[in-house]
């Protein structure tokens, strides 16, 4: 993995394209649900967790989404890589460019809830060599800082 890579993260009609080809090319559908939730997620400004999407896909949809249907999506979503868990708060952000394969580093500032994704390949590779010499086989890595972003720490 590179150390540092640059993203071109996609918005809108481009971003839900390519995180339909991205699911196709793995074997799964894109169904109408799938592309509800993704939706849903793609519209929030911070993690949002399963039950503030369901609540928005049923305020589109004009009827109730089950939570669990809606956490089974976002499981397939973050094994495909269109979206990431920030697990401190248990919910999820999507992932702004599905093509490219990297670990998570999250800054969750604790008083707004906004969660500021970064990209450094070197610092997570780390963990995983040390993870990999004592015998441990790393699947996924995700860190997070908690603390305040910017527009928190300077408020009065």
């Amino acid at each position: 993995m590179a150390a540092h890579h640059h993203h071109h993260n996609l918005a809108g009609e481009r971003l839900r394209a390519a995180a339909q080809a991205a699911l196709e090319a793995q074997g799964e559908q894109w169904t109408v649900m799938r592309e509800s939730i993704f939706e849903a997620l793609a519209s929030q400004s911070r993690p949002s967790s399963a039950y503030d999407i369901a609540d928005v896909v049923s305020q589109a949809r004009g009827k109730r989404v089950a939570p669990n249907s809606v956490y089974r999506i976002l499981d397939l979503f973050v094994a495909s890589n269109l979206a990431t868990r920030v697990e401190s708060a248990n919910a999820y952000l999507v992932n702004a460019h599905p093509g490219c394969q990297h670990d998570c580093i999250f800054l969750v500032c604790t008083q707004c809830g906004r969660a500021i994704h970064v990209d450094d390949d070197s610092m997570t590779a780390h963990l995983r060599e040390q993870a990999t010499r004592t015998g441990f086989a790393p699947t996924r890595t995700v860190i997070e800082v908690q603390g305040r972003c910017d527009t928190c720490a300077t408020a009065p």
